[in-house]
């Protein structure tokens, strides 16, 4: 039964019409060659089966956000909890034929949460160099009685070669508001003046405390019960990524990371083992057609959480 929702909620869906046109474009086991070009393409199908037709040395940028270590349903396919030891063995299983699939200079993020991420690093150090761990703020979450609320998550930032790697720090500023605004001899330090309030860039920290899960009245919200985030991905792309490069997600789910590589100017690929996910992919790079803009990110920065109004004055000022 379809579900009833509210006027103004913009959670994707698709029409019957829609379904049939948008699997035509999906590549899958029985359409893929060793020949088959698979930049800007969305392959649907089990990840151990369909790394296989992913060259070698295809990324500039791999993110993956695999299933965590919790029993989760994900639209009828559902991973299991296991011990750490048998999560770690699931993790041999892809993550060494995945790095295959990084260029030598190219970057990794995978993403996790305090109870895998243990393995998460143990996975990495095998295959990479490890260069930090991002943690990230969770906007909302369910409350726990007999313990802490989880508002936190992991993404670990890998390469291949430490000497040579790409990563633009500019390209990534923040835009805060400044709440108790200093000045020397009359002058703003380090903070400029507005009419619509007083700001400073400041270089990201490995601590983000700055984004929004998706929701219901957010274009980008699906109904995927884990789904990232066009603001968090769009940190990674931007810093680890020129404009064309590729970008390569082995665990697609609805399409954070290729949609936001295409409203971002990289090329993408991802796989995705659930075909309804994968459809929902590729409305979304259908939107992006018409409409690239993130949510917390305009004129080349990204603002704090809750300053749209904000960032709506400073687009109207620079129409005038």
């Amino acid at each position: 039964m379809e579900k009833q929702r509210a006027a103004n909620n913009r959670t994707l869906t698709l029409s019957d019409d829609e379904r049939i046109s948008l699997k035509s474009k999906l590549l899958t086991e029985q359409t893929l060659t060793e020949n088959t070009d698979v930049l800007n393409k969305t392959i649907n199908g089990d990840v151990l089966k369909m790394l296989a037709f992913i060259p070698n040395e295809f990324a500039d940028l791999i993110i993956i956000d695999p299933p965590y270590n919790l029993t989760k349903n994900f639209n009828g396919l559902t991973f299991n909890s296991r011990s750490d030891e048998r999560y770690d063995s699931y993790l041999s299983l892809w993550f060494p034929e995945v790095c295959k699939k990084l260029k030598p200079n190219g970057s990794l993020y995978m993403c996790g949460d305090w109870k895998c991420t243990s393995s998460l690093q143990r996975a990495i150090e095998k295959e990479l160099t490890i260069l930090n761990r991002i943690t990230w703020q969770r906007e909302k979450g369910r409350g726990a009685a007999s313990n802490w609320k989880n508002g936190m998550e992991d993404i670990w930032f890998a390469v291949k070669n430490p000497a040579d790697y790409y990563f633009d720090v500019n390209a990534v500023m923040i835009k805060r508001k400044v709440r108790a605004p200093y000045k020397i001899n009359g002058k703003p330090k380090d903070w400029s003046e507005s009419e619509n309030g007083n700001f400073r860039l400041t270089y990201p920290s490995n601590f983000w405390d700055d984004i929004s899960i998706p929701f219901w009245s957010m274009p980008e919200n699906t109904d995927h019960p884990t789904q990232k985030s066009e603001k968090l991905y769009a940190k990674l792309i931007l810093a680890s990524s020129k404009k064309g490069g590729t970008v390569f997600d082995p665990f697609l789910g609805s399409g954070t990371a290729s949609v936001v590589a295409k409203k971002l100017g990289r090329n993408y690929c991802g796989i995705e083992v659930n075909e309804e996910y994968c459809l929902w992919a590729e409305k979304r790079l259908e939107m992006a057609e018409h409409d690239t803009t993130i949510q917390g990110y305009s004129d080349g920065v990204f603002w704090e959480r809750n300053s749209l109004n904000f960032q709506k004055k400073s687009a109207g000022n620079k129409k005038h």
